[in-house]
């Protein structure tokens, strides 16, 4: 990244941009998974910079990633189980059966926003690429975060699951914020509340998608591409 200063959050936002932009470097850096040379990160006013990745969790923060990541052999249900309990600090047997019961509930609730509560027994790796998909973010939603983090989550959808995907983001949208990377520009334009470009590290454009559409620099270095080359970006 080059000098990028970003405050996301309030709704629904997007980062789009070429292959090689720095989207998923800078998802890295606000999740934990890269530390930054330079400069600072913060989540709801609080300096997070140093933190790892799952401190940031506890405080509120949630990703799903571009390479769906469940654990096979499990099932739904134990999928969001264990993400529900990451909420939690080490155990302590004298609260221990209390925080199951939410741990519990928390994966249930998760499961039936995103419309798996009729798989919860299937071993993940059993499910089709889209419900993966759903998984990931139930896995995302039962640690009940305040910003949620999505990399390209209709990648591999068919128009179906996209469209059901697309109506779910917009429902979590409206009580917690999320922020997307995505190459579909149509989902993009339909979700997002305000949109930031990126190329080459550096950030060509932020505002409402009338404004970016409507942009010369991004037309020229994204949006406005034929579709050959338009094919080479999403290759």
């Amino acid at each position: 990244m080059d000098g990028v200063t970003l405050s996301l959050g309030r709704g629904i936002s997007a980062i789009i941009g070429p292959n090689g932009a720095g989207k998923t470097t800078l998802f890295n850096l606000i999740s934990g998974l890269l530390p930054p040379s330079a400069g600072r990160i913060q989540l709801h006013g609080q300096d997070i910079t140093h933190l790892k990745a799952h401190a940031r969790a506890r405080l509120g923060m949630a990703r799903t990633l571009q390479i769906k990541s469940v654990f096979p052999a499990l099932s739904v249900y134990e999928n969001v189980w264990i993400a529900a309990r990451q909420r939690y600090r080490p155990l302590d047997p004298f609260g221990l059966w209390r925080r199951d019961r939410a741990t519990a509930a928390e994966a249930e609730a998760a499961l039936e926003e995103v419309g798996l509560t009729g798989c919860a027994d299937m071993a993940a790796g059993s499910l089709s690429y889209g419900d993966v998909a759903r998984l990931e973010i139930a896995m995302a939603l039962a640690q009940r975060p305040s910003l949620l983090l999505l990399d390209e989550p209709v990648c591999g959808m068919s128009p179906a699951e996209t469209e059901q995907a697309v109506a779910l983001i917009r429902r979590i949208g409206e009580r917690t914020d999320v922020v997307i990377i995505e190459h579909d520009m149509e989902v993009v334009f339909g979700l997002a509340e305000r949109i930031v470009v990126l190329a080459q590290g550096r950030v060509l454009a932020d505002g409402p998608p009338a404004a970016i559409a409507a942009d010369p620099a991004v037309q020229e270095a994204y949006l406005g591409q034929g579709e050959d080359e338009e094919e080479a970006v999403h290759g």
